[in-house]
């Protein structure tokens, strides 16, 4: 697996300030996409062990919030297998912090159902990430007054309650309930 990028000072995807990590790679090819370089899968560099740990140090100061994963597609299947160790990581030397991920694929109907998306990796990486943010940019739909995401048909949802409650519990992060 490649990433585009690393952002260790991100207040843009996500509460508080965060660490970002942009993956390579993503079939959805959005209209508008502010990230265009990262669909391919080669773009940018290899992720190794050395990256890993440059993020895990990057999360250590206690006024970083959380982590989130970003596109690129972090839930292609050709990512989620690389991606799953390294957020367990993630959560085991930072329990206290946030993970959030952001995917094109709907929640419900693509990576929790039967679709190319669902690997044996899926359920798993789910079961690490505090907030998924779904759905694809649609760039008729872009609305600069929606929190952390692009256009309004992208939902926040809340995976530990939703695995939970075996439903979608979506976050209404525009109210300020959030």
């Amino acid at each position: 697996m490649n990433y585009a990028k690393i952002k260790k000072f991100d207040i843009s995807n996500g509460p508080g300030v965060r660490v970002s990590l942009f993956v390579s790679g993503c079939t959805h090819q959005c209209k508008g996409c502010f990230n265009k370089e990262a669909w391919d899968f080669c773009y940018g560099q290899p992720f190794t062990e050395e990256t890993e740990n440059e993020i895990l140090e990057a999360l250590k100061p206690d006024f970083i919030r959380g982590f989130s994963l970003l596109g690129g597609e972090p839930f292609d299947p050709r990512n989620q297998g690389r991606l799953l160790p390294f957020v367990r990581r993630v959560r085991e030397m930072y329990p206290q912090k946030t993970i959030w991920c952001y995917t094109g694929y709907l929640y419900d109907e693509e990576l929790l159902g039967d679709s190319p998306a669902h690997t044996e990796y899926t359920l798993p990486l789910l079961q690490l990430i505090d907030v998924l943010v779904d759905g694809v940019f649609v760039e008729e739909l872009k609305n600069l007054n929606v929190r952390f995401r692009g256009s309004t048909n992208q939902r926040i949802i809340d995976v530990p309650h939703s695995l939970m409650e075996q439903r979608t519990v979506v976050l209404d992060m525009d109210s300020g309930r959030g």
